[in-house]
Order: structure tokens, then C-alpha cells, then sequence
């Protein structure tokens, strides 16, 4: 009898052992699915972070830090500026941006904190970001306002300037005198006005909203043309249609494609000859619409067809100075083409001028439907 007591409890012993084991392997499968859901969020953030242990042994680095410090040609400058710190972190916050010259060169942005446990110090944290678009967006920003403050400056100086010097003239100033003076202040007020309209379109432009419509192509064009009506009269340019306009339509923002437009002939006739022709055309070929202007002035130089497109930049400074060129025309160009899914391209030859084109898709639309024509 007591011997069966005894095979009992060692049985019941067996199934508690097994209950226990099995336990422990459900506790240690948890577990180690909980460190692999860990380990992939680690991964996934967008941050590189690296932990050292006490004794500054590395115990966990996520693949970000892992793309960002052990990037070819500038791992070894990104590595020594990890090390140093996570050392400096094991005695408080620290951090630093480093410039790495690439290729391609990027900036990074380094913190370290120390981890404190309930024994005190036991480790170190560091947090690397890759920071070169933000660099990047911040140096724009800055030289927008600089270049922004620099244009408004000249046409406003220029008006203070020849108003003050109208004002001190005496009754005895040749009527014509007073007109030359007043024209002038006109002409530089009209420059800052445009400098201030053309902010403002590139301010809407940028911020990528369209109102889209569908639209005849040729009533693109043809609106196009005439906003330029003035400016062709004034330099008696010679600015047509060339070629059969298509009649299908496109769905697109009316305003930023005409101004798109407007930008690329007044261009052509601000860098062409008095009298010069500029020709304007368009195609289709039922996915896309392509838009070209054409003009025989003075071209683009090939080292700077690469930045035409940038804001305030300008080709001939002194021409668009007399001219009243903002310089930010092509960069509105460039935006409109982007905000349509679309693209501009440009090819020229000094002295035998150039040729814009912008291709934008169409969408929607039917061969023979749009606004009222």
C-alpha cells in the first residue's frame, strides 16, 4: 500500500514537472517572439540608435544606424564620431553634426544619453539621424530670404532715391526733367510689383494644390499668347503659332499651365533681339501633351542650364536688370510641370537661341470638349 503511494506521487511529480516544462517553453517562446517583435520595431526606426553596456560592449544596433554609420567611403569619420559619443554619454547628455563629403555627402546629427538602471549606470544610448535634406531645406530658406530681401532692396532704393531727388528740384525743373524722374519711379515700382506677383504665384504654385478643368489644348496657347500681348508690342516681337494646334483636351490647372506659358514667351522675348519671332506650338499624342517655345536670341551657356531653373537665378543679370526679370519665372515653370506629374526640358545654342518644352499628361479628356471656346 505503500509502495502504490509512493508510484503515485512520483507520477503526480512527473505530470507537475511536465506542467512546469511545458510552461517554461510557452514562457521562453513568448519571450523570444516579444525580443523578435522588438528587434523588427527597433529596426523599423527611422532614427539609428546603438546601446553599449557598462563596460562600453556594444549590445544593440538597429539597421538604420547600421546604414547610416557604416556607409561606404565615410564610415570610418561617422564610426569615431559614434565612439566618441557614447564615451561622452556614460558621464551626461551629449551631441555634435558631422559633414560627411560623401559621395554623396551627407550630415549627421549625433546625441548620446546615459541608460540608468536600478543599480545606477549601466550603459550608454546614441541616436544618429541623417539631417542633410533638413540642412539642405534650411540653406533654400535662407538664401530665398536673403535673395528676396536683396531684389526688393534695389527697385525700392531706386524709387527713394529718385522721389527724394524729385522733391528737392525747384519750380524752375524742365518739365521733362520731372517726367524723366516720374517714369523712372514708375518703372521701378513696376519692377518690384512684379518681383511681389511673382513671389506670390511661386508661394500658391508650391504649395501643389490644382484646381483642375478640362480645357482645350489650343485654348492654352491661344490665352497664353494673348497675356503677352503687351510685352510682344513693347519689344515689337513677333511671337506666333506654328503648326496644326491639337483639339483634344487636358485636365489640368488653367492658370499654372497659362502662366507656365506666359513665363517661357516673355523669357524668350526679354533674351531676344527687338523684333525678334518667337514661335509656340503644341502635340499631342493621347497620353501627353507636350507645349513648346521657341526663340533665336541669345541662348543659354551649357554650365548654366543646370540652374536656370533654381530661384533668382539668372543667365545675364545685367540684361535682366533692364528687362525687370525676377529671375523667378523658370523656377515657377519647373513647378507647374512637377505639380502636373509632368516634366520641362530646355536645349539651346548661344547666340542661336533656345527651346523650352513642357510635357504635361493629359489625364482625361475627349478630342473635342472643354470650356465654352
Amino acid at each position: 500500500m505503500r509502495r502504490r503511494a509512493k508510484l503515485d506521487a512520483a507520477k503526480d511529480e512527473v505530470v507537475r514537472l511536465r506542467t512546469e516544462r511545458d510552461e517554461y517553453r510557452r514562457t521562453a517562446a513568448d519571450a523570444v517572439a516579444s525580443l523578435e517583435r522588438f528587434r523588427c520595431a527597433f529596426d523599423a526606426l527611422p532614427l539609428g540608435v546603438v546601446i553599449v553596456d557598462a563596460d562600453g560592449i556594444e549590445q544593440l544596433r538597429n539597421e538604420e544606424a547600421a546604414r547610416l554609420v557604416d556607409a561606404r567611403h565615410s564610415d570610418a569619420l561617422a564610426a569615431r564620431a559614434l565612439s566618441d559619443i557614447l564615451l561622452e554619454a556614460a558621464v551626461g547628455e551629449t551631441g555634435r553634426v558631422i559633414e560627411l563629403h560623401g559621395p554623396p555627402p551627407r550630415t549627421l546629427s549625433l546625441a548620446g544619453s546615459p541608460l540608468l538602471g536600478p543599480s545606477g549606470h549601466s550603459g550608454t544610448v546614441a541616436v544618429v539621424q541623417d539631417v542633410t535634406e533638413r540642412h539642405r531645406l534650411d540653406a533654400v530658406r535662407r538664401d530665398f530670404v536673403a535673395n528676396v530681401s536683396h531684389e526688393l532692396r534695389t527697385p525700392i532704393g531706386a524709387i527713394v532715391a529718385l522721389a527724394d531727388t524729385l522733391a528737392a528740384e525747384d519750380g524752375d525743373t524742365p518739365a521733362d526733367v520731372s517726367r524723366r524722374l516720374a517714369a523712372r519711379i514708375a518703372h521701378e515700382a513696376d519692377r518690384a510689383g512684379h518681383l511681389i506677383d511673382d513671389l506670390l504665384d511661386l508661394s500658391r504654385i508650391e504649395g501643389g494644390e490644382l484646381q483642375r478643368e478640362e480645357v482645350l489644348v489650343r485654348q492654352l496657347v491661344t490665352g497664353a499668347v494673348d497675356r503677352v500681348a503687351t510685352t510682344a508690342g513693347a519689344r515689337a516681337a513677333d511671337v506666333s503659332v506654328v503648326g496644326e494646334l491639337p483639339t483634344e483636351s487636358v485636365l489640368v490647372d488653367v492658370l499654372q499651365i497659362e502662366t507656365a506659358l506666359v513665363n517661357l514667351i516673355e523669357n524668350a522675348i526679354k533674351y531676344s533681339d527687338a523684333g525678334a519671332a518667337v514661335e509656340i506650338s503644341a502635340t499631342g499624342d493621347g497620353e501627353t501633351v507636350t507645349f513648346v517655345v521657341r526663340d533665336r536670341g541669345i541662348g543659354i551657356p551649357p554650365g548654366d542650364r543646370d540652374r536656370i531653373f533654381e530661384r533668382f537665378y539668372r543667365v545675364d543679370r545685367a540684361r535682366s536688370r533692364v528687362t525687370g526679370g525676377t529671375g523667378l519665372g523658370l523656377a515657377i515653370v519647373r513647378n507647374v510641370a512637377r505639380n502636373h506629374g509632368g516634366e520641362v526640358d530646355v536645349e539651346s545654342r548661344e547666340g542661336e537661341g533656345s527651346t523650352f518644352v513642357i510635357r504635361v499628361p493629359r489625364t482625361t479628356g475627349g478630342s473635342s470638349t472643354g470650356r465654352d471656346q
